[in-house]
């Protein structure tokens, strides 16, 4: 695999949490690893403050990213972005959400500019950033957003949660579950399959992708007889398509989607509701899943997981899926360099 020559822009998250542990122990095993470069977009004083408690010697080396991969070795880069007090590990404040806002925002402008390779972010703290008023769902829409405002395009993101044994993708992600069956249309379906069959094949080098596409209701609705969404939206979707040249095939019972025979079935299962896709992709890959935000003029991957407040600063924190997405983030850099 030919390496990018531009390091990965990767967000420090939110301060208080476990994206600063899980940061600092994967740089410090990046030999062992085989990490490729990446710089951090954070405060200098957090990372210097988290590394002191969790008792692990980190050089800091503040640069532009095109100094990060030749410093990578040796230290740890950053692009300084103050938080503005002292952050407390596991103390989640209000007070840091315009940072954490900041470093995403940095990322992507690196990304699109062509001074990064890829945008690769630690877990933020929805309800923190609420209260700072923050007006998007969650990252997914957030990163959309930037991504039509920069390259002014039209932007359609899809979230796949992408592991060893399993990648899913939900067509409704943020909303509730009450509010699923009036958010989902044969349209949506389609569009957002689309994007996933065209990402698989330019980000993944799947050539002839196979889409599961799972049904809303029990039994796949049972013909109707268990609610209509199934038999008027999905099975429509999956037909229109086919004709389209994508090989789409469902609905399906969700309940028989994900053993293991099943799963030989397919390269991708897309879900109608967010605990339908992360639930089976968090038990078959809770520490090493990938979140990959498909539709986007930029690679963007994220670790499968949350703030962990509560063991932020412990050292017990596991880093396997940051580094999964570092990786994977590397991976689609290369493949789109060789392209």
């Amino acid at each position: 695999m030919t390496l990018p020559s531009l390091p990965l822009a990767l967000t420090q998250g939110d301060p208080a949490g476990i994206g600063p542990d899980v940061t600092i122990v994967a740089w410090a095993k990046r030999r062992e690893l085989g990490l490729p470069p990446f710089i951090l977009l954070g405060d200098p004083d957090v990372i210097a403050s988290r590394a002191n408690l969790l008792g692990i010697d980190v050089s800091l080396h503040i640069c532009e990213p095109e100094d990060a991969a030749s410093a990578f070795a040796d230290a740890l880069p950053v692009l300084p972005i103050p938080v503005g007090f002292e952050v407390q590990a596991g103390q989640p404040h209000v007070g840091a959400a315009l940072a954490t806002i900041k470093a995403i925002e940095t990322a992507v402008s690196l990304t699109v500019e062509k001074r990064a390779s890829a945008v690769v972010t630690n877990p933020i703290a929805k309800s923190v950033l609420y209260e700072a008023g923050f007006g998007f769902p969650g990252h997914t829409e957030f990163l959309a957003d930037l991504a039509a405002k920069l390259t002014d395009t039209t932007v359609s993101p899809v979230m796949m949660i992408a592991g060893p044994k399993l990648r899913v993708v939900p067509v409704t992600i943020h909303i509730p579950v009450k509010d699923v069956p009036s958010a989902l249309t044969e349209e949506l379906i389609v569009r957002t399959c689309r994007i996933v069959a065209a990402d698989l094949v330019e980000k993944f080098g799947i050539e002839a992708p196979r889409l599961a596409v799972a049904g809303l209701n029990p039994h796949a609705g049972e013909d109707g007889a268990i609610g209509t969404e199934d038999r008027d939206l999905i099975h429509p979707a999956t037909i229109q398509l086919r004709k389209e040249g994508i090989d789409a095939f469902g609905p399906l019972p969700a309940d028989t989607m994900f053993h293991d025979s099943a799963r030989r079935r397919y390269d991708v299962a897309i879900c109608m509701y967010h605990d339908q896709a992360l639930i089976p992709a968090k038990a078959l890959g809770f520490d090493d899943s990938v979140n990959v935000t498909l539709g986007l003029p930029f690679i963007r991957t994220s670790p499968d997981h949350g703030t962990a407040f509560g063991i932020a600063g412990q050292g017990i924190a596991n880093e396997s899926s940051l580094v999964a997405a570092l990786k994977m983030a590397v991976q689609i850099a290369a493949r789109q360099v060789k392209a």
